[in-house]
């Protein structure tokens, strides 16, 4: 089986994550600049078999867009223009980087580096990325 990767996209930082090739379990893979999305997606793509990437949309809680939604639905033209044969879906992200706080706490990480924001963005993916695998279980 090949991979599912799960993008959160941001203005400055990206966190990705991705599943083990049998689709089993979500890990945090890296944080990455966001104008380095599509030349670390296509490194990544030559040395991985990925068969859907998820990418989170911000909304409000009234399901209305929010200042970031534009960038995403940008980034998702994007990628999908620079890997066609690969399908995007979306994934609601709203509470993802609150849990992805709370989830640093609970593992007993350092403050020091839970003030690192690549982490939380990281983190946030891996649970939008889970999130996914146990809706289609």
């Amino acid at each position: 089986m090949s991979r599912i990767i799960c993008i959160d996209y941001g203005g400055k930082r990206t966190g990705l994550a991705v599943t083990d090739p049998l689709q089993i379990i979500a890990t945090a893979l890296t944080t990455i600049e966001t104008k380095e999305l599509i030349p670390f997606l296509k490194k990544y793509f030559l040395q991985e078999q990925v068969e859907l990437i998820l990418i989170g949309e911000p909304l409000n809680l009234n399901d209305t867009a929010t200042h970031a939604t534009a960038l995403v639905y940008n980034a998702i033209k994007q990628i999908q223009k620079e890997f066609p044969s690969i399908p995007i879906k979306t994934i609601d992200e709203r509470y993802t980087s609150k849990m992805a706080s709370k989830a640093m706490v609970e593992m007993g990480m350092k403050k020091k580096d839970r003030q690192v924001k690549g982490n939380i963005d990281q983190i946030a993916a891996t649970i939008m990325l889970q999130e996914y695998l146990n809706s289609i279980a």
